[in-house]
């Protein structure tokens, strides 16, 4: 009995060892987010095992957690939930059931997931619309745009654009009811970034004379450039999304070339003073004192952007990378809704979007909490994070006020 006891005992120690890490104090539920966090690495840990033997690429092993949570289209009493397609691009479909005496709103949201994972249908996305739909009641069109490795920058982009031009159509807004002048694309993570994008590109396209309302972004994605900000610097090893894992989808939603990966990983793509784009990325002029703290800027002597954006064009894309583009763009876009995180790599390229885009004479609604990347989509048991309640309906509230 007693050597079972002892190997139980070191057993326990072992997992609680491995799911335990220390988190800031003012971080609530901390063991959810460890019990969550722990899952996650696994799979990464399972996915660079099965790269290295050759067995699988590590995001299709990673894709097993949003396949693993996979829900078919499940319509309630309140809303119809279809899966059809748009523009030959598969969607998600929410359709309010209450009747209404006008037009209503949409919302086209576009999931998260680094350009390589998710989809409408895992639950936490099939949750969040399907609250949206029936919170606002309005239509809520999901995009389930096609996804890295197997198919590389543009596609994604391509993809939730063709769906976006599609919907805003007079003849099809008129098919699903829907008041031309009350429509918002909103995203997550890569979504935000793909959400930026798409509504960048709308201003410039003679095709369409309907473009949205409102913009909503929470934690995007925006520049694959400078990997060295404060937040990147502060929470390089925080849980969910850590540095090392957004250089993997950064430079997996451009190539699977493992050259791009290491000179990302080095930080080696930073712009040069003398590139056009610099002000753009400069964090120094563009984050508030408080988010600065006792980090200098590390000025690069020796780019390596201009070698890599020959091959791979992408990274100097503002369908890629919203931020590059200048104050005379960004001044024609739509009210915008930014959420960040304290504790996420991310959480600078959604603060310095904010700044410029309230430079550029564009109303903007900020919030940041105090937790990781992803907490918002954690609504979900077991690890169904009070937080990510509270910041779910602090976004959805929003779109309710504005929209």
């Amino acid at each position: 009995m007693a050597p079972k006891l002892l190997c139980f005992l070191i057993l326990s120690v072992l997992v609680a060892y491995y799911i335990y890490r220390p988190l800031p104090e003012n971080v609530e539920e901390g063991w959810k987010v460890m019990i969550a966090d722990s899952v996650l690495r696994s799979l990464g840990h399972l996915g660079s095992l099965s790269e290295l033997l050759g067995l699988s690429n590590y995001m299709e092993v990673m894709s097993l957690y949003t396949d693993f949570e996979s829900t078919p289209p499940t319509s309630d009493e309140n809303i119809t939930v279809t899966d059809t397609t748009f523009n030959k691009v598969p969607v998600r479909l929410y359709v309010p059931k209450k009747e209404s005496n006008k037009l209503r709103r949409a919302v086209i949201y576009i999931h998260g997931g680094g350009w390589c994972m998710g989809s409408p249908a895992t639950k936490a996305y099939d949750r969040l619309t399907r609250w949206t739909a029936e919170r606002l009641n309005a239509i809520v069109v999901s995009v389930d745009y096609r996804l890295a490795p197997k198919h590389h920058f543009p596609v994604q982009f391509e993809d939730s654009y063709a769906v976006v031009k599609f919907f805003l159509q007079k003849e099809v807004l008129t098919e699903y009811g829907v008041d031309p002048n009350r429509i918002c694309i909103a995203g997550d993570s890569a979504g935000g970034n793909l959400a930026a994008a798409v509504t960048q590109q709308l201003q410039d396209d003679a095709e369409v004379d309907i473009r949205p309302k409102i913009q909503a972004l929470i934690y995007p994605a925006l520049q694959p450039l400078d990997l060295d900000t404060p937040s990147y610097q502060d929470n390089g090893h925080m849980p969910f999304l850590s540095k090392s894992m957004v250089v993997k989808l950064w430079s997996e939603y451009f190539t699977s070339d493992k050259s791009l990966f290491n000179a990302m990983s080095s930080n080696s793509l930073k712009l040069t003073e003398s590139s056009h784009l610099f002000p753009f990325l400069y964090w120094p002029a563009l984050l508030p004192e408080k988010m600065k703290k006792t980090h200098t800027y590390s000025h690069s002597l020796q780019s390596r952007t201009s070698e890599f954006a020959k091959k791979y064009p992408g990274i100097l894309d503002p369908r890629a990378a919203p931020l590059l583009v200048d104050d005379a763009k960004l001044s024609r876009l739509p009210q915008t809704y930014i959420l960040t995180c304290m504790y996420d790599v991310l959480r600078d390229d959604g603060v310095i979007y904010a700044q410029r885009l309230r430079k550029a004479g564009v109303e903007v609604t900020h919030d940041q909490y105090d937790t990781f990347h992803g907490a918002m989509m954690f609504v979900v048991f077991p690890t169904d994070l009070s937080i990510g309640h509270t910041m779910t309906d602090r976004y959805l509230n929003w779109l309710n006020e504005k929209l």
